[in-house]
């Protein structure tokens, strides 16, 4: 790919043959970029520049072309003409119905920033769907861009229906139409999303990737269909944020009657800012997330090896866990509260849990109640790992949430039935398991996989190299803890008694047994009185002592 500035010299005109999957060099006059159809091209534009593009050698067999132009992170405008029929984003697009016999045409290109990307001109033909062709949402007439948001949880796309297509000087068919088989309603929409490299910001891996997808062949061949959606169907998909991750989303139209498609303009996110200094691209992962994550790795690592030894303390991480993770998700999705102070409740809330399991265990010695916690948190990892994997991507799963839920729900409910027939064993393997993955956690602060997205539920994520690594880390760590626990353990008893259950004991037995010196111990309020005592009064001489005989 050449890179090419718009210069204001002598003018100077390249025609070059048409090479659709190669980036050919640009026609350059003062002010003036002239565009080929089908070839993409680098374009660089310096500050509150506005540059005319003329599209040149349509063919007459096309009824429409779409132009789209694609930045990493500048918003730069697409026009009709200088003053109106404008969009701003980072990926605009424009789509213009050509007039009969009409083989070029000028559109108009402008930003207040210096800026450079990489354009192409798409044409169609009269039997291709229109994309937003039957807009009533946006500001364009026809408009065939994708809207996309994003926080640090979701990412949403909208984009408007399209229309039947129709030759160059024809009415186009009618958008309020009813549902038939001769209306826009008979066209279906296929989503897609395509992944960038991992850990790869480059501009240069951009577009490279939007080459190989910005049209209907490309996007079809190399990206993963996510969904279809009918033209009854809200025109809007909602997806999980990956921060830091290059993602590309396109919309395929497609008129089943006519087996012809046609591309909406291909959009892309991070779910990160390049221009904020706080949560940015390149300064992703607070502080406080490092820390938090990485104190959850240590104790990760400590339940891994050694969570039945100290009862307890597993008991306390577990329950921290339950509670932060399902606060987290609460609050997250009613509030739109800080990170830093959302995090910190949620940290709150997991000590408050994690006491709590303690001392529910601690006052009423219910063993099977805990293990019931422990095995929810069990069967819950291995739910959502279970639709992690292609197994999630059927259908079934993604067209019904009913669906969905019930699966998951009837995969976590099992796993602490088995518990209860094996109590011990089962409670070992979750110390192994989950305490193997909060190391994998720890690591997720300081190195992005995909493995930390395994808890949300419809995740598409790129599996690469660093995931396999940590994936075996997760599995060697697991095993080596659940054996080590297990052959450590086999001669001792199940679990440890409750110690609020024991002091009942024991005070019932001081109460019964007269042989037992405490018996004969004054009570504690006796005993602190004359202590009080003995400090206020001075001691008298005891006399003459007689020693004992031996």
């Amino acid at each position: 790919v050449w890179s090419h500035h718009v210069v204001n010299e002598a003018s100077c005109v390249i025609h070059l043959p048409l090479l659709p999957s190669h980036s050919l060099s640009l026609s350059l006059v003062p002010d003036r970029v002239v565009f080929l159809p089908g070839a993409f091209q680098n374009l660089s534009l310096s500050q509150n520049e506005t540059v005319q593009v003329e599209v040149s050698r349509i063919q007459s067999d096309t009824a429409y072309i779409t132009l789209q132009f694609h930045t990493q992170h500048q918003n730069t405008t697409l026009a009709n003409t200088r003053v109106r029929r404008s969009t701003t984003e980072f990926d605009p697009g424009l789509l213009s119905r050509l007039d009969p016999g009409q083989t070029a045409m000028a559109l108009f290109l402008s930003t207040s920033e210096p800026v450079s990307g990489i354009g192409v001109i798409l044409p169609y033909s009269s039997s291709d769907p229109v994309p937003g062709a039957c807009n009533v949402n946006f500001d364009l007439d026809i408009d065939p861009n994708i809207y996309i948001h994003y926080n640090l949880y979701e990412t949403t796309i909208r984009f408007a229906l399209a229309n039947l297509g129709y030759g160059r000087g024809e009415l186009p068919p009618a958008c309020s139409a009813s549902s038939a088989q001769d209306s826009h309603w008979r066209l279906e929409y296929d989503v897609f999303q395509f992944f960038l490299p991992e850990n790869d910001l480059s501009e240069r891996s951009l577009f490279r990737a939007l080459q190989a997808v910005a049209d209907t062949e490309g996007m079809v061949s190399n990206g993963n269909k996510l969904q279809t959606l009918s033209s009854a169907d809200q025109t809007v998909a909602v997806f999980s944020s990956i921060p830091g991750q290059g993602v590309i989303y396109s919309v395929i139209v497609r008129d089943p009657l006519l087996n012809t498609s046609a591309s909406y303009v291909p959009v892309h996110t991070y779910a990160c800012s390049f221009s904020s200094s706080l949560d940015g691209c390149y300064t992703l992962g607070k502080i406080s997330t490092k820390v938090f994550f990485t104190i959850s790795g240590l104790a990760g690592l400590f339940i891994c090896f050694l969570g039945h030894r100290f009862f307890k303390c597993e008991l306390f991480c577990m329950g921290f866990s339950f509670s932060a993770f399902f606060f987290f998700v609460l609050i997250s999705r009613t509030t739109d509260l800080d990170y830093d102070l959302r995090l910190a409740l949620c940290a709150l809330i997991g000590v408050m849990g994690g006491v709590a399991l303690v001392m529910g265990w601690w006052r009423f010695g219910s063993v099977m109640a805990c293990v019931i916690v422990v095995g929810l948190m069990m069967g819950f990892l291995i739910a959502s790992t279970v639709l992690f994997t292609p197994l999630g991507d059927l259908d079934i799963f993604r067209h019904s949430d009913a669906v969905f839920w019930v699966t998951f729900c009837s995969i976590m409910i099992t796993v602490p039935l088995v518990f209860i027939r094996w109590p011990r064993e089962g409670n070992i393997t979750t110390c192994g398991v989950v305490g193997a993955y909060a190391v994998v956690l720890g690591v997720n602060a300081y190195i992005y996989t995909s493995l930390s997205y395994i808890t949300s539920a419809f995740t598409d994520v790129p599996f690469q190299g660093i995931d396999y690594i940590l994936l075996t880390v997760w599995v060697v760590l697991g095993v080596s803890g659940i054996i080590l626990q297990l052959l450590r353990e086999r001669e001792r008893p199940f679990f440890p008694p409750s110690p609020y259950l024991m002091w009942l004991q024991e005070r019932e037995r001081r109460k019964t047994n007269v042989l037992d010196p405490s018996h004969h111990f004054p009570p504690l309020p006796n005993r602190f009185l004359s202590r009080l005592r003995q400090l206020t009064r001075r001691s008298e001489p005891a006399g003459e002592h007689t020693p004992l005989l031996l």
